[in-house]
């Protein structure tokens, strides 16, 4: 069955190049649980083995992507509130704890969870709901939902590119390497927090 979808996703990259590539991108950050970060990592290793994409617009067309498909999910958790978020849950049965996490993480981290779920298996799809639904800042939400696209974006296509001569490595890790780099975008961030106390206090 993987090895199927696979053969799927990369028959759509070489026929659709850089549209499937939008397309998948938007509609996942836009609610859908599609393959997005699958669809990036096939694409930069197609970028590095056969040249049928080139990783500059590859990066380019992802990061654009992302961050329309945000702005869609965030518009439609804004006018859609919990019911919609609910009702989301159980059309695509996702656990309540997924939704219960989420909310944690905004409670705990606020506008910088957006940019942190990018690199959280499963919370993808939800952040910009929840964001919408909480009725986060939208000013805030566009600058973190941006650094997080670039971000993302720009993490998983180096990695499938400098790793392409390793598919099946990459494919295995992809999972450990989410957790990796969660770890040191929350360091990052708490990092920037710390020093935005003392600052602060300084003052």
């Amino acid at each position: 069955m993987t090895h199927h979808i696979f053969d799927l996703l990369r028959s759509a990259l070489v026929h659709y190049g850089y549209w499937a590539v939008a397309a998948v991108l938007l509609l996942e950050n836009a609610g859908l649980p599609l393959p997005g970060e699958t669809v990036l990592l096939l694409a930069s290793f197609l970028a590095y083995s056969e040249h049928e994409l080139q990783l500059p617009w590859v990066i380019a067309v992802g990061v654009l992507a992302t961050t329309v498909g945000g702005e869609f999910g965030f518009a439609l958790g804004r006018h859609g509130g919990r019911p919609l978020i609910e009702r989301y849950r159980h059309v695509f049965h996702i656990g309540a704890d997924t939704v219960a996490r989420g909310d944690r993480l905004f409670e705990r981290y606020g506008a910088a969870t957006v940019f942190l779920a990018r690199f959280l298996f499963g919370m993808r799809v939800l952040a910009s709901l929840l964001a919408g639904a909480l009725h986060m800042p939208w000013r805030k939400f566009v600058l973190f939902n941006f650094l997080g696209a670039v971000a993302w974006v720009t993490a998983i296509c180096c990695a499938g590119y400098l790793f392409g001569g390793h598919w099946g490595r990459l494919m295995h890790d992809l999972k450990r390497f989410d957790i990796a780099v969660a770890v040191v975008v929350v360091m990052g961030v708490l990092v920037f927090w710390w020093r935005g106390r003392r600052v602060r206090g300084d003052s």
